[in-house]
């Protein structure tokens, strides 16, 4: 079925599974909503893919992203709204808008402009988007304004901070942010100590908030990307917890029946294989 391998049979394959008349039923009880998460979880399996560095494996995970996009722009041809090639019309003319560095003479914007370096070509970049914000009948003016509230928590922190810092509302380095770090540590243990839990969990979730807020803060000062450096974490904890359980069946006893002194020992077990410890 070679016509099935370009966009267009990518295209004809969703169509007819979202066909009423012998489709799949599975597609067809979707709507944007129930597809989100899965737009969104496709997403992190591309940046999981690049970070292994497995090519590989970004090919099919960028073609499970591309479907995301097509089951998306097919719901909406099915609703009279807009179809695939619309979504490529206006991502194409986005990137020509936004180019004029590159594109202005040949796109009858004008003479191309440049820019010294990345920095002051991403400010015009900002530029940019505030015009369209404002043809679009936006007026709002904040520095913070077009940061959108459908991205990751943690993602949102750092744009919020990062237009801040614009226009001078920022740390100027990372040791007054560690400070910081420090503060917001205490004042999680001042609420811990106040009493339960569960009377708190509003306050502590306010405090936990603010050193989480800090912590990605501290994260842009370092130029360390946090979603990055959060699946490295979670590898590395993976990865020794299921040492761990090798350990303890190598000894003769799950892991789970251990006391928590014994499964600490198994993790310094790990952390010195790791190492290269011959003490291990």
């Amino acid at each position: 079925m070679a016509e099935a391998h370009g966009i267009d049979g990518l295209l004809a394959i969703m169509a007819r599974l979202r066909d009423p008349q012998g489709g799949c039923p599975w597609d067809l009880e979707q709507d944007f909503a129930s597809i989100a998460p899965y737009t969104i979880e496709e997403a992190y399996e591309v940046a999981d893919a690049i970070d292994r560095g497995d090519l590989h494996a970004l090919k099919d995970e960028l073609g499970d992203l591309l479907l995301q996009v097509v089951f998306h722009a097919r719901m909406a041809q099915e609703q009279g709204a807009f179809a695939f090639a619309d979504v490529v019309a206006a991502i194409s003319d986005k990137m020509l808008r936004r180019h004029p560095h590159v594109f202005g003479a040949s796109t009858g914007a004008g003479q191309a402009v440049s820019f010294d370096d990345a920095q002051a070509q991403t400010l015009n970049w900002e530029a940019i988007k505030r015009a369209e914000r404002e043809a679009a009948g936006e007026r709002d003016d904040s520095a913070l304004a077009g940061v959108s509230r459908g991205l990751p928590e943690w993602q949102r922190a750092l744009k919020l901070q990062s237009r801040a810092a614009r226009v001078g509302f920022d740390w100027p380095g990372p040791a007054p942010v560690i400070d910081k770090l420090h503060e917001e540590i205490a004042e999680v243990q001042a609420e811990f100590a106040r009493g339960p839990v569960d009377g708190n969990r509003e306050r502590l979730e306010e405090e936990i908030g603010d050193l989480l807020f800090v912590a990605a803060n501290l994260a842009r000062h370092a130029q360390v990307d946090v979603g990055g450096a959060l699946r490295r974490a979670n590898h590395k904890f993976e990865r020794r917890f299921r040492a761990m359980e090798a350990l303890a069946r190598a000894d003769g006893t799950p892991l789970a029946q251990l006391s928590l002194a014994q499964q600490e020992a198994c993790w310094e077990r790990v952390k010195q294989q790791e190492r290269g410890d011959p003490a291990a």
